[in-house]
This record gives C-alpha cells, structure tokens and sequence, in this order.
C-alpha cells in the first residue's frame, strides 16, 4: 500500500504525526450537463464500519452511507465550476478551477496535497502548498477515496435538484451523463442552460434544435 509520509516525507526532518494531509478528487469530468465538483478532505477522526475506496468502486447506497460518515469524521472543501465555465475554459482548466476553489473553502491548511490521476497542475503558484499527483491514487489513498465518495455524492444531489428544475433530461437517472435516455431527451428538447455547449454531442445537437432556458 502506498504511503505518502514514508514516499514525500522520508527526508524531511519534520516528519511527525502532524503532517497534515489533504486528498483530492473531483467528480463529473465526463458528463454533457452539469458542474465539475471537486472535494478536497483531511480526515480528523477514525472512520469506522464503512467501506472506503474510489468512489466509482461504491454503489449509490454504500456512497450515501459512507458521505454521511465523512462529512462528520473529517474537515472537507467543496469547489465547483459551472457548465459555463467548462465551456470558456476548457475541461482541464476548468477542472483545476474546481480544485483550486475545493482547497480554498477548506478551514484548516494542509502541509500536503495528494491529487487523484497525473494530469500536469499548476497548484503551486496559486495556493502555495505542496502537492503530488498520484495515478490511482483514489483506490491506493485513503484520503482521496474520502474526496472521491464526497465529490460524487455531491454532484449527484446536485443533478438531482437540477432534475426538478429541467425534468424532461431526467438527471437524476443518468446524472448529466451521456446515455441512451439523455441523448433522447437532448433530441426531443433541445439543450439547457446547464448542458456543456462545447461538448460535441451537445454542441451537435444544438445546431438543430433551440435550447431551453
């Protein structure tokens, strides 16, 4: 098992049980509607009882079960960016928005940050703590399964109030992602507000149809 005292602290002469580590995720990279959310989350308590891994590793009532532990065990952020937001970005850019926004809304600092997947961020210069990209790392970390679980439930209670607002997308079966029943839907209804216009399906599918506000 990977353990980031021993690989980031092994010659740091400060190495103790203070060691503040913070594990990051985010959830929605893929979907056509809806936001990024990203979570980033130390854990302050023993977590007990419950089974902790990568979030996509879970079904919908262990990632409940277990979201209701963490929040309690653990001080966490949330950052999201908006559909808009990914359109005038870009999807990796606007990922490390919804990092960097996660970590800022976090009360306690962190002496380290251990990110899910080796994408090439540039955290440093903008929140000045350290970091490490791990590929994986949401089944090897703890702390980023924590972030995963939170992430996703997360962005799923927001689909599923955006499913009260645009009911024709049925978001709270597919969660913005691009199945068979949301394709249907974007065909029959055209795309909202909250649909990913650069995303080709969508930005297809408006080129025949209006959106709906």
């Amino acid at each position: 098992m990977f353990n980031p005292k021993e690989e980031f602290f092994k010659e740091n002469k400060m190495l103790s049980d203070k060691v503040i580590i913070a594990g990051l995720d985010e959830a929605g990279r893929g979907p056509w509607a809806g936001p990024i959310v990203a979570c980033a989350y130390i854990e302050t308590k023993p977590i007990c009882d419950i089974k902790i891994t990568d979030s996509k590793k879970l079904n919908e009532a262990q990632r409940e079960e277990a979201y209701k532990v963490l929040i309690k065990s653990g001080i966490f952020g949330i950052g999201i960016t908006k559909a808009y937001e990914i359109d005038t970005l870009g999807l990796g850019k606007a990922n490390r928005l919804a990092f960097k926004r996660a970590i800022i809304n976090l009360s306690l600092k962190p002496d380290l940050i251990l990110i899910d997947g080796n994408d090439k961020i540039d955290l440093k210069t903008t929140i000045q703590i350290p970091f490490k990209t791990i590929i994986k790392g949401d089944l090897a970390i703890r702390t980023i399964s924590c972030a995963s679980i939170i992430a996703k439930v997360t962005r799923d209670h927001l689909m599923e109030d955006y499913a009260k607002k645009y009911p024709v997308y049925h978001f709270e079966k597919h969660k913005g992602y691009g199945t068979s029943l949301h394709k249907k839907a974007l065909r029959q209804y055209g795309s909202s507000e909250i649909h990913r216009h650069s995303f080709k399906p969508v930005k297809d599918i408006d080129l025949k149809s209006v959106k709906i506000k």
